[in-house]
């Protein structure tokens, strides 16, 4: 009886909400707009008067193509001394998904590859590789030689259905070439990852940490294999271990940090949370010019962080057609809600939203993750720890929005490497916690696949 309480739940919760709740993925954060700019669209009617310039501005800076220090417009400048790309959108392209490259002959446009060695950093965090640091920047500003260049070769293979379709699975092989300081540390760990969208993160933020708790023992005491976990981070602000739930690994706690380490990380800007600049000691013209100062202040972080509190989340189409409603059944039958938990919850207040964002408070909203870590099996596995997310552990992504991907940006890629291009794919590659529901997808006829997809395509 146990064993089915991760089935039961979210197919009771689903069957209790009416059609236009299901409808409402963001609760009041929630956006009618299912053109190119669906992922784009700021909930003001819900943004109070006197932060309304103040989440533009934050617009403004995720939109900003940032700048080489020294400039006639500080507030833009700090680019370098080494990074990846020169705007968050470079990667979050109309704040959606990113994508890896076709081909071996195509470079990365918006992913990276994070870097490690054995052991971990003072906070139990992923200690960087000693010459390149944690996160391969391919580019320098003038004077400052970037870091190298990374390509991906695709390994393929064919994956067979129980009625006999065969599906061609992928998987990137990552190699370097042209690196300025010599080879990798001979024990270095690499993760190559996609940038992720956008919306919606200050809902998930809301989600109380007794929720994310709550489910986790939940999953326990079902027994059915499916376990996740949290995962413990290092809070830069308040100095301690906290849960995080950002990041595919849930390597960040809370919004602003995470904003701020991609502008460390992807852009070599500093801040308070990160006020030095990304230079190993190896890279002597890198260190030579960066600067100690935070080169992004607290107030413009701030409007960055309240921006993504009111990008709205896309509503679910079709929700009430048979074919989807069917699909829906499939998707917790097969054991997908378990981790893509249809239904959560925000909190009573926001400690981590602020007076500004009140908004936030008590939604029932429609992300189809759990915020856990879950092991995905070896075949999805990068081998690389970050904190206490082990190497073949990944928090579960959020499906909101999957079925207008294509329509934003362009393609259907999925995972953290962009390795899946059908949401199909992306299920024959989950393992580990996941195996069960994988195979009761494989087992699925053709025309259940199809209500299946039809279900995630309305997501």
């Amino acid at each position: 009886m146990v064993a089915l309480v991760g089935v039961l739940l979210p197919l009771l919760a689903m069957a209790l909400e009416e059609p236009r709740e299901r409808h409402r993925a963001g609760g009041v954060f929630t956006s009618e707009d299912a053109g190119r700019d669906a992922y784009q669209q700021i909930a003001w009617g819900l943004v109070p008067e006197e932060v309304r310039g103040v989440v533009a501005t934050g617009r403004g800076l995720v939109r900003q193509s940032w700048v080489i220090p020294p400039s006639d417009d500080p507030a833009i400048a700090g680019l370098g001394p080494t990074y990846n790309r020169p705007s968050c959108l470079s990667c979050h392209a109309r704040n959606g998904r990113g994508e890896p490259p076709a081909t071996a002959e195509e470079p990365m446009r918006s992913m990276l590859v994070r870097l490690s060695v054995p052991g971990r950093d003072e906070h139990g965090g992923p200690l960087p590789e000693p010459v390149y640091g944690d996160q391969l920047n391919e580019f320098g500003i003038p004077g400052v030689p970037g870091e190298g260049e990374a390509w991906l070769d695709w390994q393929t293979h064919i994956e067979r259905l129980a009625d006999g379709t065969e599906v061609e699975l992928r998987k990137p092989l990552v190699r370097f070439r042209k690196l300025a300081f010599g080879d990798l540390h001979r024990q270095v760990m690499t993760s190559v990852r996609v940038a992720t969208p956008l919306f919606g993160l200050g809902l998930l933020e809301a989600v109380p940490e007794s929720e994310i708790l709550a489910i986790a023992e939940e999953q326990r005491r079902a027994g059915q294999g499916v376990s996740g976990t949290p995962n413990r981070v290092w809070d830069r602000a308040r100095g301690e271990t906290v849960p995080g739930r950002f990041g595919w690994k849930a390597n960040q706690p809370n919004l602003r940090q995470q904003i701020a380490a991609a502008l460390a990380g992807d852009m070599n800007i500093t801040s308070n949370l990160f006020p030095a600049h990304d230079c190993p000691p190896a890279q002597t013209a890198c260190r030579a010019v960066a600067g100690d100062h935070p080169e992004v202040s607290e107030e413009a972080l701030e409007a960055m962080t309240l921006y993504h509190h009111f990008l709205a989340v896309p509503a679910r189409r079709d929700t009430d057609e048979p074919q989807v409603i069917e699909g829906e059944r499939l998707f917790a039958g097969a054991g997908c809600a378990s981790c893509h938990r249809p239904v959560l919850r925000t909190g009573p207040f926001l400690e981590n939203s602020g007076p500004q964002s009140p908004a936030l408070a008590g939604q029932t909203i429609h992300p189809y993750t759990d915020l856990l870590l879950h092991d995905m099996g070896e075949g999805l596995a990068d081998g690389r720890p970050d904190y206490e997310a082990g190497g073949r552990q990944w928090r579960t992504p959020p499906l909101w929005g999957l079925g207008l991907l294509e329509r934003v940006n362009g393609h259907g890629t999925l995972l953290h490497d962009g390795r899946a291009r059908t949401p199909l794919e992306a299920i024959l590659w989950h393992g580990g916690e996941a195996s069960a529901a994988r195979e009761a997808v494989r087992r699925m006829s053709a025309e259940e696949r199809e209500m299946l997809l039809a279900f995630l395509q309305s997501l």
